[in-house]
C-alpha cells in the first residue's frame, strides 16, 4: 500500500465524554479450543474505534477472525482478553441496538416478506399498531413494497437480501454489523445492493461495520477500510477513503487505493498459504 493515507493504528487514548466512539475495541484477544483441547488464537491485540454514523469495512485473508470480530461486537461471544465497548460501556451480550446481516438472508420460509419483518419487530417489543406501518416503510425503502405478500422462495437472491436488510433496520438499531452480505450475489446485483445500502446508511445515520473479502467493494462503500493480518488476526493498517459520494467505480484515485490495499492483502494471504503448505505432513 502506498504510504499516503496508510498508517499504523494509533495507540489507545481516553477520549473526552463528548467524543466517546460508538464502538471501541481495546487489546481484544479471542482464543478457542479445538476438540482435542488445544488453544487456537483467533484474534490477538485488536484495537480500533468506530465513530457514531461511520461506515467501516474490514478486509483480511480467510481465517483471520473477521466473523469472530463481528460476533464480539454483537455480544454473541465474549473476548478472552481486552474490552469491547458500546458508547463507552462494556458489551454484556446481544441487544436490539445492534443488528446482524449475514451472507445468507435466513428468512423464515413459512412467513411472507412482510411477516419476516414484522416478526423481528414483535420480538423487539414494538407495539402491534406500529409494526405494519414500520414494515411497509422499510420494505418501500429497499424497493420491495409490492412484494410484501410474497414468500421468500418467490424472490431472487438479491431481493431476499433486501428483505433481510429491511428486517435488520426496521428495529432501528444504532449499529448494523454485516458479514459479507453480498458475497453470494452476481456482480450486477451486488453493485445495485451496494448503492442501496449506501443510500440507506446515509439516510439513517446507522453506524456500520461491514466485513468483506472484496477490496473493491470495501473502498466503494467505506469511510475507512481496516486490514487484518494473517491469523492470529490483528489490525495492521487502515485507509481512510476520502472520495466524495456518490462514488464511481471508475474513479482513478479509488482504483489506485483499491490496488494498494489489495497488494497488502495479497501479502497476508501469501502468509496463510505458506503456513498451510508448511504444516502438511508430506512437507515435513
Amino acid at each position: 500500500m502506498s504510504q499516503q493515507g496508510t498508517r499504523a493504528l494509533p495507540p489507545a487514548t481516553t477520549p473526552e465524554p463528548s467524543t466517546v466512539p460508538k464502538l471501541r475495541l481495546r487489546a481484544v484477544r479471542k482464543v478457542f479450543e479445538t476438540a482435542r483441547g488445544e488453544p487456537v488464537v483467533a484474534l490477538d491485540d485488536v484495537s480500533f474505534d468506530v465513530g457514531t454514523g461511520e461506515f467501516v469495512c474490514v478486509v483480511g485473508p480467510s481465517g483471520c477472525g473477521k466473523t469472530t470480530l463481528l460476533h464480539l461486537l454483537a455480544g454473541l461471544d465474549r473476548p478472552s482478553g481486552g474490552e469491547v465497548l458500546l458508547d463507552g460501556t462494556l458489551v454484556p451480550g446481544p441487544a436490539p441496538d445492534r443488528a446482524l446481516l449475514f451472507q445468507e438472508p435466513a428468512l423464515f420460509p413459512w412467513l411472507s416478506v412482510a411477516g419476516n419483518v414484522e416478526l423481528a419487530l414483535r420480538l423487539a417489543g414494538v407495539p402491534r399498531e406500529d409494526r405494519r406501518d414500520r414494515t411497509a416503510r422499510w420494505l418501500e425503502a429497499v424497493h420491495l413494497g409490492r412484494f410484501a405478500g410474497a414468500q421468500p422462495h418467490e424472490l431472487s437472491s438479491g431481493m431476499r437480501q433486501r428483505a433481510a436488510l429491511a428486517r435488520a433496520l426496521a428495529c432501528e438499531p444504532a449499529v448494523l454489523l454485516a458479514d459479507e452480505p453480498f458475497a453470494s450475489l452476481d456482480a450486477q446485483t451486488r453493485e445495485i445492493l451496494q448503492n442501496e445500502l449506501q443510500g440507506v446508511w446515509q439516510e439513517t445515520g446507522v453506524t456500520l461495520v461491514f466485513v468483506t473479502h472484496n477490496v473493491r467493494e470495501a473502498v466503494f462503500l467505506a469511510d475507512r477500510v481496516l486490514l487484518m493480518s494473517a491469523p492470529p488476526g490483528t489490525l495492521t493498517l487502515e485507509e481512510r477513503i476520502t472520495a466524495p459520494r456518490p462514488r464511481d467505480y471508475e474513479d482513478v484515485l479509488m482504483a489506485k487505493v483499491t490496488v494498494d490495499i489489495h497488494d497488502h492483502l495479497r501479502k497476508e494471504v501469501a502468509k496463510v498459504v505458506a503456513r498451510e503448505i508448511g504444516d502438511r505432513p508430506d512437507r515435513a
